[in-house]
């Protein structure tokens, strides 16, 4: 090969890799645990009294989706959703969420997870913070041999009584076998179940440390990527953070800083710990490359006492009716911030109708792979949106679940609720609401009224058989996108009428 031709082919190579890696973004994606819509100053300037200054940077840089909404009012279906890119109403949990400790795992085996798809692709996974999505555990090796049994059933009554695991437990299909490489955190912000980093519990946590632990973390994961002169091998980082969810329990040097109490506090050490996150990535000049992904797995709970928040000024779900739980826009209606310089324009906004199942499509459109149709059967791509390639509706629909499993169904500008009251802890529930004799459903028009005070259900019957039929194809089709039919974990009750306690 003569030197014009090594010379061609060198440049060719070179170009090919630069493109490939192009084509690779690292993805970072933060999830808050109930912050409310309303809890990010830039989305909620009037109403809202809480600074968050690294969320209003991330959203200046990038987009702000006004209509983004978790898949779940809850937690663990969230969770589910946002990594499998499926409704968790398709699964055996058809309300409330999992304990956290010796739960069997909500996501089959089987069933592919967006952090698998990443690792398909090459890239390094990680998980770092809140799973709750069930594992199962043995105990540490000491409690084998004679009497293991024994001791073993006296520490499931211990664990009971405190919620976690001894260190040196071993986490069985834990996230380790879900797609991630790598995994450091605990099972839920509440319990916690011990610091876990693989499949072992490694310690016990102090609460009141966890999430300052977590911020380190990550940005340890981020430095380490980088020293590692892994910079041509992408990752993938998946941050659940336990925060600002109960116990609100900000660190000593953020007391105080809100002038709205704990929760106003805990709210900005989130939002610097966030800070943190990206500054890490700046550092290590790695922010150009990759695209970051900051929400909420749904909205403000009423624990971080709203109502004395509200007296104070400070309204955590915006306009929004409702909070954490509810089947009202505030139990789901979530922050949703997507920054990807050089693709992404800076300072954007869409008014796409979004969900997080929506995370698994995005992922296999920027790889360019085809998900099997077997997975993200409830997962549309934002891709085009991203990219301000599309000026049309990217979803269809979304279906929205409460607590309680109260199903919801919004199209366009249409909102229909399968309940009288919020599905949730919001007032009047529906046990509530039916002994006041209101309708045993809703609807409202959400452009008109996204406060949803005026229920339309009278005069809309014939929106009302449209968006059940709607709802009802997306259940009896076992996805909500185009491709084959597939089965649900168990059978679906659009009407149900457990109530859920405070305590979930």
């Amino acid at each position: 090969m003569n030197r014009l031709a090594l010379a061609f082919l060198t440049l060719l190579l070179a170009w090919q890799g630069g493109h490939a890696a192009e084509q690779k973004p690292n993805v970072v994606y933060i999830l808050a645990d109930d912050l409310g819509y309303g809890d990010v100053q830039c989305l909620n300037p009037e109403r809202g009294k809480i600074k968050t200054p690294h969320l209003d940077r991330l959203a200046s840089q990038g987009m702000t989706f006004t209509e983004a909404h978790s898949g779940s009012s809850v937690c663990t279906p969230t969770r589910y959703g946002l990594l499998t890119g499926r409704y968790a109403w398709r699964t055996r949990l058809q309300a409330g969420v999992l304990d956290g400790v010796d739960d069997p795992p909500l996501i089959a085996a089987g069933r592919l997870t967006v952090g698998a798809l990443f690792q398909q692709h090459g890239y390094t996974t990680a998980a770092i913070g809140k799973w709750h999505l069930g594992f199962g555990s043995e105990p540490p090796p000491s409690d084998a041999g004679p009497g293991g049994q024994e001791k073993k059933a006296k520490g499931k009554k211990r664990e009971a009584g405190n919620g976690g695991l001894p260190a040196g437990s071993r986490i069985i299909e834990g996230p380790v076998t879900r797609g991630f490489d790598y995994f450091w955190g605990c099972s839920n912000a509440r319990t916690m179940s011990g610091l876990i980093e693989n499949d072992k519990v490694i310690e016990a946590i102090e609460p009141a440390t966890m999430l300052p632990r977590l911020g380190r973390r990550a940005v340890g994961f981020i430095d380490e990527h980088a020293e590692r002169g892994r910079k041509d091998r992408p990752f993938f980082l998946y941050l659940p953070l336990t925060s600002p969810h109960t116990p609100i329990l900000p660190s000593p040097e953020w007391q105080g800083k809100s002038g709205l109490g704990d929760y106003g506090d805990f709210v900005m050490q989130t939002d610097a710990v966030v800070g943190d996150v990206l500054a890490a990535l700046e550092k290590n000049g790695l922010a150009e490359n990759t695209l970051v992904i900051f929400t909420s797995d749904n909205g403000c709970s009423p624990a971080a006492g709203t109502d004395k928040l509200e007296a104070r000024g400070h309204f955590a779900s915006a306009g929004f009716r409702g909070y954490k739980a509810d089947i009202w826009d505030g139990g789901h209606h979530v922050p949703f911030f997507v920054r990807w310089p050089g693709r992404v324009k800076a300072g954007s906004r869409s008014a796409q109708l979004i969900c997080h199942t929506d995370f698994m499509a995005t992922c296999a459109e920027i790889l360019g792979a085809k998900l099997p149709g077997t997975a993200g059967e409830d997962s549309i791509s934002l891709l085009p949106a991203l990219l301000g390639t599309t000026g049309g509706p990217l979803r269809e629909s979304i279906v929205h679940h409460s607590i309680q499993g109260r199903f919801a169904i919004r199209q366009g500008a249409w909102k229909l609720e399968l309940c009288a009251g919020s599905g949730g802890w919001g007032k009047p529930g529906d046990p509530a609401a039916v002994k006041q004799g209101l309708p045993a459903v809703q609807l409202y028009n959400m452009s008109a009224d996204p406060a949803e005070t005026k229920n339309l259900q009278a005069a809309n019957p014939e929106i009302i058989t449209r968006l059940t039929a709607l709802l009802e194809s997306c259940v009896t089709n076992g996805r909500s996108t185009p491709g084959p039919k597939q089965p649900n974990d168990t059978s679906i009750k659009l009407l149900k009428n457990r109530t859920a306690t405070a305590s979930e």
